[in-house]
């Protein structure tokens, strides 16, 4: 038993990692699956896509680290968290597609309950505000919409997950149905401070909760794959949700640690340890990763398009033709030129919460070109990390003076160096860049002793960015985005 694989299923793409016992990576393989987008606002994954690219990727990277399923002493699950997936409990077969955390059809639904005075009960109990993000309204929305779906959740018929579920109810053939504390946590039906699913919450949904997953911690023998898949069963020792996934993987493990994933969101959480910090600034508190039996707690700002601008930025505007030339284009203006871009897309997560808002651009002239667009939709995404920075700072009564960056965004100098000026701190970018598959590697591996928890550790800094920027510059930046992000909400 020498190496443990990570399988990180993501918003976009689907990833395996082998790693050996230094934490090095042996090999990978990666599988983008197609984004479905039936209307305005709404998002949908074919969960036979995502339970595909999830067989393949994991055979594709044993394959190319030359080992067998029997040298692999876990797996560890990480995934895109409060993406819904209903399934029938004989056949495995999924009723609707799997409706992703970036869809916002049941914004309107999340807007009664708010109205209706139910904000603070949910708040109080689950850490999250009443909104489309999580799992809860998703699950509704199935089962009043598909033919039949709720009779036969009623009789026990259906089963629900979030991806992790899924994918484990699938790799071993149905035996596991089950999650982890950190993928419970996002639903907005389980009680973070009970740990358990919450009855009055369930009734307040219509959710049977015959449909629900045994929870259990981060780091937790789940039972085996399916011997038909691989050649012989792989021991499930790991399931995280992917955020809390990279905060393990960064080992910011104590109270006070803060990390943002540059990701198709952002997301930035900070380690409260055992205390439960109630936001009053519009951020949710959750449940984090540990190797124990209880989970630590976790401020969590959430922007729904982080990364995924430089996606849009690709695929739809067609104004560069890679990742990889935003940061080249970028660099070529010494500014913006005066322009922002807002990029709500499906409306503005944490701080403000708002469905409503709709994506903009702004301080356009006829001297504005490409690179002007460019660079202002990467210092967006900047922007809104920054607000998250400051509500998480009211909350916690921390200033934030470090903090540790990872996600496919952040390979962009030019991002991460205007981040640290923004800021006005230090953005520490490790060596090991897939954190979240490492965070799942290291849960598994400490549940099945193939590492201990000394053996575990932060990987050097690839690089640090300080902050270069004059104050008053920066302010000046930050009063024409928060002016830019008002217009994005009237």
């Amino acid at each position: 038993m020498k190496y443990v694989l990570a399988l990180d299923q993501g918003t976009t793409s689907t990833r395996a990692m082998v790693f050996d016992k230094a934490g090095n990576t042996v090999a990978s393989a990666q599988q983008e699956f197609k984004q479905i987008y039936p209307k305005a606002g709404r998002v949908e994954h074919s969960p036979q896509d995502i339970l595909g690219s999830a067989v393949g990727v994991i055979s594709e990277a044993l394959v190319r680290a030359g080992v067998s399923a029997q040298e692999i002493a876990a797996i560890g699950v990480t995934n895109q968290r409060e993406t819904t997936v209903v399934w029938d409990k004989k056949t495995g077969a999924p009723v609707y597609n799997a409706i992703v955390w970036q869809c916002r059809r049941t914004a309107d639904f999340c807007n009664k309950l708010r109205r209706d005075g139910f904000a603070e009960k949910i708040y109080n109990k689950t850490g999250l505000v009443p909104d489309a993000y999580f799992s809860a309204t998703k699950i509704k929305w199935i089962l009043d919409n598909v033919d039949g779906a709720r009779a036969r959740a009623e009789r026990g018929e259906l089963a629900f997950g979030t991806v992790d579920t899924f994918l484990l109810w699938h790799l071993s053939k149905g035996k596991i149905f089950a999650t982890d504390y950190t993928n419970a946590s996002r639903t907005m039906l389980f009680n973070i401070h009970t740990l358990k699913w919450d009855n009055e919450l369930l009734r307040l949904f219509d959710i049977p909760s015959a449909m629900l997953p045994a929870v259990y911690p981060s780091s937790h023998y789940y039972g085996t794959t399916d011997s038909r898949l691989f050649g012989s069963p792989v021991p499930v020792c790991g399931v995280v949700g992917d955020q809390q996934a990279a905060l393990f993987g960064q080992q910011c493990v104590r109270s006070g640690d803060v990390k943002n994933t540059y990701g198709t969101g952002c997301f930035l959480l900070m380690n409260t340890g055992d205390k439960a910090v109630k936001s009053g600034n519009g951020l949710v508190t959750t449940l984090g990763a540990t190797a124990g039996k209880k989970p630590c707690y976790v401020l969590e700002g959430s922007v729904f398009v982080g990364g995924a601008v430089v996606q849009w930025l690709r695929d739809e505007m067609r104004i560069i033709s890679s990742a990889d030339e935003s940061e080249t284009l970028a660099k070529r203006v010494p500014d913006s030129g005066g322009v922002y871009v807002v990029p709500a897309f499906t409306g503005l997560g944490a701080p403000y919460w708002n469905a409503e808002a709709r994506g903009l651009i702004t301080g356009i002239t006829r001297g504005t070109s490409r690179e002007h667009i460019v660079r202002a939709a990467l210092e967006g995404v900047a922007y809104e990390v920054c607000d998250l920075v400051s509500a998480m700072e009211k909350d916690s009564g921390i200033k934030i003076t470090r903090l540790a960056v990872d996600g496919g965004a952040s390979k962009n100098d030019f991002l991460m160096q205007f981040q640290s000026d923004v800021l006005g701190c230090t953005s520490c970018r490790p060596k090991v860049f897939e954190t979240t598959a490492l965070g799942a590697a290291y849960l598994a591996g400490l549940c099945a002793g193939y590492w201990s928890a000394a053996e575990l550790k932060n990987s050097a800094p690839d690089r640090v960015f300080k902050p270069k920027m004059s104050e008053a510059e920066r302010l000046r930046l930050l009063d024409g985005w928060h002016a830019a992000v008002s217009r994005a909400q009237s």
